[in-house]
């Protein structure tokens, strides 16, 4: 199905990966009424998953093109839970983001714009949130981030 979020998408010359399938004893999205919640979407490009840690050895623009790699995750996984539709998304409510850093850095906002900043760029004004970003000392798999929305859906 082709819609007006899709013809963003391939505007912006963004293409969506396959929704990623649940690592662990849980499902990747759970709809109750008409929120959307979407478990956290880990750092991962067309190479494989991106690992490492802000503050040793990742910038934050190294941070902040993982986090938008979650943010392509989150809208593929939204895509599947709406069937196929992502025009069924009314607004991005909240994101939870986590920084894989050493304890000295202080620079989580920054890196989890780079999810915020393309969700704005493919949803306009839908894509405005409530967010949190916060550090973790280590996450899955060694990856630099991880993110988990709540979407409104129609």
């Amino acid at each position: 199905m082709t819609g007006t979020i899709d013809a963003r998408l391939a505007g912006l010359g963004l293409t969506l990966p396959e929704a990623p399938a649940p690592a662990a004893n849980y499902v990747p999205f759970v709809r109750a009424g008409d929120l959307l919640f979407v478990s956290g979407q880990i750092s991962q490009g067309p190479d494989g998953l991106i690992t490492g840690k802000l503050g040793d050895g990742l910038s934050v623009a190294d941070g902040a093109e993982a986090a938008r790699r979650c943010g392509l995750s989150l809208l593929a996984q939204a895509r599947v839970a709406c069937g196929g539709d992502l025009d069924r998304i009314v607004r991005v409510v909240k994101l939870t983001g986590f920084v894989n850093s050493t304890p000295g850095f202080t620079d989580q906002p920054e890196v989890i714009n780079g999810c915020s900043d393309l969700l704005v760029e493919v949803l306009g004004e839908a894509g405005r949130h409530a967010r949190a970003a916060v550090s973790a000392a280590a996450l899955p798999r060694g990856v630099a981030v991880e993110i988990e929305a709540i979407f409104q859906v129609r």
